[in-house]
């Protein structure tokens, strides 16, 4: 039964690990890096800060350093995994305690609870990390696959300050400075890795 409760507790440490990486990643939305031959750079976006990086292996980032000109669903996806890490971390201590190899905890019928208690947070964590990272792949193939969405698609075209503008807005029918109807050819279904 120990080594039972010492493998639930490693994959449960693990699983924590693993939560916390993929919440401080930048990697979160990738552009192709094949998407162009002239420029070779692309940008990697995540939840604290957006880069962007060239074929030299020049990276550059810029953190978010206001929660109010980010987009509504980045703050969701943060609140979820932050809430999500905070699961993880008080239901590694809860599992921790419950274990009977420990001397901490008390009775076997309080370590008992306190193991079932770390189960429920751990479920409860993992549902957390779930929903935010749904949330945040919804929001990239949306983005994607609708044709008059051109923030990525176009934003290494347009140069100036007008292009600044028109690249983060949808093409609606003749407003803004867009003249083609549709995306370019070079961003198939594969613009996003």
């Amino acid at each position: 039964m120990s080594m039972a409760q010492i493998s639930a507790l490693v994959c449960g440490v693990g699983g924590f690990g693993a939560l916390v990486a993929a919440t401080t990643s930048n990697e979160w939305k990738v552009t192709t890096r094949a998407s162009s031959v002239i420029t070779a750079t692309w940008v990697y976006q995540g939840l604290w800060m957006n880069c962007a990086g060239n074929a030299l292996g020049s990276f550059h980032c810029r953190p978010h350093f206001t929660i109010f000109k980010v987009e509504g669903y980045i703050q969701a996806c943060r609140g979820l995994m932050i809430a999500a890490v905070s699961l993880g971390f008080f239901g590694s201590i809860f599992a921790l305690f419950g274990m009977k190899c420990t001397k901490v905890g008390g009775s076997d019928k309080a370590k008992a609870k306190l193991a079932c208690l770390a189960g429920i947070v751990f479920i409860l964590s993992g549902l957390c990390s779930m929903t935010g990272c749904s949330l945040y792949a919804n929001k990239i193939t949306t983005e994607f696959f609708d044709p008059l969405f051109m923030e990525q698609k176009m934003s290494y075209t347009y140069n100036g300050p007008t292009s600044v503008t028109s690249s983060r807005t949808k093409y609606h029918g003749g407003e803004g400075d867009f003249k083609t109807t549709g995306p370019s050819k070079q961003f198939d279904k594969n613009a996003y890795v």
